[in-house]
């Protein structure tokens, strides 16, 4: 009986292994998930920043032809009709980043489908209790 219990010994082993090597795939998606995530993140804030350098430049730009184009007579309406558009826009924007925000992420989506996978083919093949 000695060879039986070094070949269960030996196919608990490799079982166990192969748990291992699962958790280890499982753990390199997450990281390359999470790097991708960071890249992705990193460059959106670049360009942003940039885009949002550019249309700060423009609109103080606008703003002042539109006031000296205006001088003369209507240099307050002007003002006051610039800084309301400013308002308006600035308060969608606020909405629109809320939204957006609490929509929440798809971060880890794939991981989470393969551990659920890996869940659903593990109950399936576990052996059932008789009742």
């Amino acid at each position: 009986m000695p060879g039986e219990n070094a070949g269960l010994f030996g196919q608990l082993q490799q079982s166990l292994g192969s748990v291992i090597e699962l958790v280890r795939v499982r753990l390199a998606l997450l990281g390359t998930e999470l790097g991708l995530e960071k890249q992705r993140l990193a460059t959106g804030l670049f360009w942003g920043a940039v885009a949002f350098m550019s249309l700060t430049v423009a609109a103080v730009l606008i703003c002042g032809f539109v006031i000296l184009l205006l001088w003369d007579g209507y240099r307050l309406a002007a003002v006051g009709v610039l800084a309301l558009l400013f308002l308006g826009a600035g308060l969608y924007l606020l909405q629109v980043a809320q939204r957006r925000l609490g929509a929440g992420s798809n971060l880890f989506s794939a991981s989470l489908t393969e551990l659920e996978r890996d869940r659903t083919s593990f109950t399936a093949n576990a052996p059932h209790e008789p009742r």
